[in-house]
């Protein structure tokens, strides 16, 4: 009798928080499993609606079923609109002849786990957050196998694998990769190079904080590549984006790798893929985590900044005070900025993405 082909849905979506290690696990199972079945679920609003079908996997949906924090109709409508939610779910796993569940995270999951655990299916449940969220809390009662990006992720059953990422970023070659980096950026082959980044969306105070500072940058002879996210352009008291010498803004990067091998420093929030990445290519950070939500972006940050590979600033303090006493002393000190890059490379875990699909496929067959 042939062997059946394994179907493996994996559920998440929203942001590219949850998008790009869902990808990432997609793209390590095809490896290890050429003919798997792959089929992503997300909402129909998400940024998985354009991210996913790009990567080359399916996409199903259903509908978002936020939990509200406080009494609102929006709690009174929530048992109707989720048992809605679980009868898509379950259709679609259904449809697909599901062997497994892979849940990332993302209003989509909640709905997911429960049809799953209904039929029985196995549930594979990855948080990338330092402080999970409610859905992969609520997966982590239904399921013993449950993977955490940072050690000590208060969950349930939790291994700690890393977080899945990228081929071309977990084995990126800094150094062999800089001179390529900086030209595609336009970047000086030899200065100093500082890199800001909010992520995709960009991070209005950082914007603030860098615009007012590119003088004193560009007089310490270091240049400033600023993504500023999408509409989100640092302009002048005119209006018009600013341009000087030694500073250059973008509103996107199509490909981290190469932010991560031009930068001598990387400024950013501290998203759990970025500190993530940082750590495993091994590039020195300054992290400004999100002042709002649960704090988790201070928790994600923490281990990275007790291993010596990243500095962090609280929103409120990183200003051009903090740019002139910190910031530029550290991006034109080489030795420091090479103890914080071995410090972070040692931290890095390269091979999360493949430890996920050995724990899908070990689900199949259990």
């Amino acid at each position: 009798m042939t062997p059946k082909t394994p179907s493996i849905v994996l559920a998440g979506g929203g942001t590219a928080g949850h998008i790009s290690p869902l990808l990432a696990i997609a793209a390590a199972v095809r490896s290890a499993s050429p003919h798997a079945a792959l089929l992503a679920v997300g909402t129909p609003s998400g940024m998985e609606t354009r991210l996913v079908p790009a990567a080359g996997v399916e996409l199903a949906t259903i509908d978002r079923v936020p939990f509200p924090r406080r009494p609102s109709v929006d709690l009174v409508r929530l048992p109707g609109r989720l048992a809605g939610a679980v009868r898509q779910a379950g259709a679609i796993l259904d449809k697909a002849q599901a062997d497994v569940l892979v849940g990332v995270g993302g209003y989509v999951c909640t709905p997911m786990y429960l049809a799953a655990r209904k039929r029985r299916i196995p549930i594979v449940i990855h948080e990338a957050n330092a402080r999970p969220g409610l859905a992969n809390r609520v997966g982590a009662m239904l399921t013993k196998r449950v993977a955490v990006a940072f050690d000590g992720t208060p969950l349930p059953h939790a291994v700690h694998v890393g977080m899945p990422m990228r081929t071309g970023i977990s084995s990126l070659d800094r150094s062999a990769a800089r001179p390529a980096a900086r030209a595609a950026l336009g970047l000086d082959p030899d200065k100093p190079t500082l890199i800001v980044t909010g992520g995709s969306s960009g991070a209005q105070s950082i914007n603030r904080t860098i615009g007012g500072a590119v003088g004193q940058l560009a007089a310490a002879g270091i240049q400033t590549l600023h993504i500023t996210g999408r509409g989100k352009s640092v302009v002048d008291d005119a209006g018009k984006p600013i341009t000087t010498d030694g500073y250059r803004q973008v509103e996107y990067v199509d490909g981290m790798e190469l932010v991560y091998a031009a930068a001598d420093v990387l400024l950013a929030r501290s998203g759990a893929a970025t500190v993530c990445e940082a750590a495993a290519v091994g590039v020195p950070a300054v992290l400004v985590p999100l002042p709002i939500g649960n704090g988790e972006q201070a928790l994600n940050a923490a281990g990275l900044v007790a291993a010596g590979g990243a500095l962090l600033v609280p929103d409120r303090d990183f200003n051009a005070g903090y740019v002139a006493r910190e910031l530029i002393p550290l991006v034109t000190d080489k030795e420091r900025l090479a103890t914080m890059a071995a410090n972070s490379y040692r931290l890095g875990i390269r091979n999360a993405d493949q430890r996920m699909a050995g724990l899908i496929l070990e689900a199949v067959t259990a």
